[in-house]
């Protein structure tokens, strides 16, 4: 059995199969997840994106491959969730752009396809970390060039493609440490081979099982690790001149220099940092960092004309801060109905307590955190709902991070996300807001107030493990201090004292207690008289968050 053409139904078939597998085993990549808390989330946000993505194609009756692809790839954007999630969209718009206009593919469009992705993905990442998804979808796009120069089947192609995953997935544990130490593969690189899977099954006219672990599983337990690819700083301006503008395509300019959005991007990458390029079929967008704006404008103005031009001295404004007073609680005067305000915060948050904590700061917040990672279009809508003209977003969670940034991507208009991983840090990072300062000046002192708190959590293991010297038992409660698992015992609120003396010094001035929906007035009572006989010089404050699988919350300043 060969096939030398493959048309938009068939890859439409290999879509849905490919989600459906992923689907069947969602469930199995999350409670695989080595990393004991219960937030193992891996499968289930790459099945959530994947299904966005599939809906659009199912709406597709085109037998243009291109177009199919066009609508997986606006699906997967929209829906994608998490740091696995982001990263699969980005695989197949990847993907898409290589099969653009392509009413069929050869094996060695389709080989090519595969590549393109792989070099859109590993763009979006601003630090790619090998042995992940990544390194799974780059192996084996490898291998499909390679194949597809030696045969012009695309099935054979696929074969290749999948065996390549296979072994690539085996790999990971030699390229990232956390694997290796716990002698596991990456969760995220397991759920695209789960895909490819279903790609393949299609191809060969089989079906897979209709149950769990239908794929063929390494015998090693999956990570969910992605956490390592957000550890990034920019607190040091290299270049100096913040600089956004949009371009107005123009057919008589475009007949003259063709433009590829991609190609665009690297050459303006040579120019600055902190670069965004989003093109659609009207419009390009730009932001970039550079001491050249000037020149920014005239390598976009091949393409058409320039409009929405904005160019801001980032050293006058570091300037500024520096000599600025004390920050600001955050106060947002009130305004007719209808008209925007200046400025927006959009928070994550789960928990009624921790809800009204974030809305009483101004902020509008989206239900969500662990185990419930709000997807891209659930940012951008509540972009859309604070009705503002510059929206900050702090996402309190590592692995929303990417979604986040992919949600203020997309939208027309100014949005910063300040990347929160804790609760802490985004009550820190909202306080530190001034709405009489601009929006770089509070970018700034939003991101600075980060480093300003230490935030732990307890929370209780959902299996046995080993992991950074911990024995841990099912059951047991953990303190988790800035993502390190320091204690495992069975009672709640030894774990929380045993997390308490990781995170107090003699320097620290005040502690804050917010308390899960399973903690007792009572305990917290407990707690706080713990700290105020073994600390006396630091202040205690008690809140009722009312989370969910976090017992206690807790920061120190």
């Amino acid at each position: 059995m060969s096939l030398k053409v493959l048309d938009g139904k068939k890859f439409a078939q290999m879509v849905l199969e490919g989600a459906a597998n992923l689907s069947r085993n969602a469930a199995m990549v999350d409670a695989l997840n080595v990393f004991p808390v219960p937030d193992g989330d891996t499968g289930t946000n790459m099945n959530l994106t994947i299904t966005s993505g599939a809906k659009e194609v199912e709406k597709n009756k085109d037998n243009h491959v291109g177009n199919v692809a066009s609508s997986f790839a606006k699906g997967l954007l929209m829906g994608a969730r998490g740091n696995s999630g982001v990263i699969l969209s980005q695989i197949f718009r990847g993907f898409s752009k290589a099969v653009e206009g392509k009413a069929t593919l050869n094996a060695a469009d389709f080989a090519k396809a595969f590549e393109g992705g792989v070099e859109t993905a590993y763009k979006a990442v601003m630090k790619p970390v090998e042995g992940t998804i990544l390194t799974v979808a780059k192996d084996s796009g490898k291998m499909a060039v390679k194949s597809a120069k030696k045969n012009d089947d695309i099935i054979t192609v696929m074969k290749d493609v999948l065996a390549e995953a296979y072994a690539s997935l085996n790999r990971t544990p030699d390229l990232l440490p956390v694997l290796k130490e716990v002698g596991v593969v990456d969760s995220g690189g397991q759920g695209l081979v789960t895909v490819y899977e279903g790609f393949l099954a299609v191809l060969e006219g089989r079906e897979l099982p209709k149950t769990a672990a239908g794929s063929k599983m390494n015998d090693m337990v999956n990570a969910e690790h992605h956490k390592a690819q957000m550890h990034m700083k920019t607190e040091d301006i290299v270049f100096g001149y913040c600089t956004e503008f949009m371009v107005k395509f123009e057919d008589d300019k475009l007949n003259k220099s063709s433009f590829d959005e991609i190609t665009f991007r690297n050459e303006l990458s040579e120019h600055g940092d902190s670069l965004l390029v989003v093109a659609d079929e009207d419009v390009v967008k730009v932001h970039i960092h550079t001491e050249k704006p000037g020149d920014m404008l005239s390598l976009a103005q091949r393409f058409g004309s320039l409009i929405n031009i904005k160019i801001e001295n980032m050293r006058e404004q570091h300037t500024a801060i520096l000599e600025s007073e004390d920050n600001v609680v955050p106060q947002y005067a009130s305004k007719p109905a209808g008209e925007k305000k200046e400025f927006g915060i959009v928070t994550v948050a789960m928990g009624s307590g921790i809800e009204d904590m974030f809305t009483s700061m101004g902020a509008a917040v989206i239900q969500g955190g662990q185990t419930m990672n709000p997807s891209t279009e659930d940012i951008v809508r509540a972009i859309s709902e604070v009705n503002a003209e510059k929206v900050f977003i702090l996402p309190n969670n590592s692995n929303i991070i990417m979604a986040a940034e992919q949600a203020a991507s997309v939208v027309d208009m100014e949005v910063r996300v300040i990347r929160t991983k804790t609760v802490p840090q985004g009550i820190a990072s909202i306080l530190a807001f001034n709405p009489s300062s601009s929006i770089e000046e509070n970018e700034q002192k939003m991101t600075e107030a980060i480093k300003s708190v230490k935030s732990g959590q307890v929370t209780f293991a959902v299996r046995d493990t080993s992991i950074d010297g911990v024995e841990i038992k099912k059951d047991d409660y953990m303190g988790i201090y800035e993502g390190k698992i320091v204690a495992s015992i069975t009672g709640k609120q030894e774990a929380a004292k045993q997390l308490l003396k990781e995170m107090l010094d003699e320097d620290s001035e005040i502690v804050t207690i917010i308390t899960g929906e399973d903690t007792s007035d009572q305990e917290a009572e407990e707690l706080s008289d713990f700290i105020e006989s073994s600390y006396p010089d630091a202040e205690v404050e008690v809140h009722a968050g009312n989370q969910p699988i976090y017992s206690y919350i807790l920061s120190v300043e």
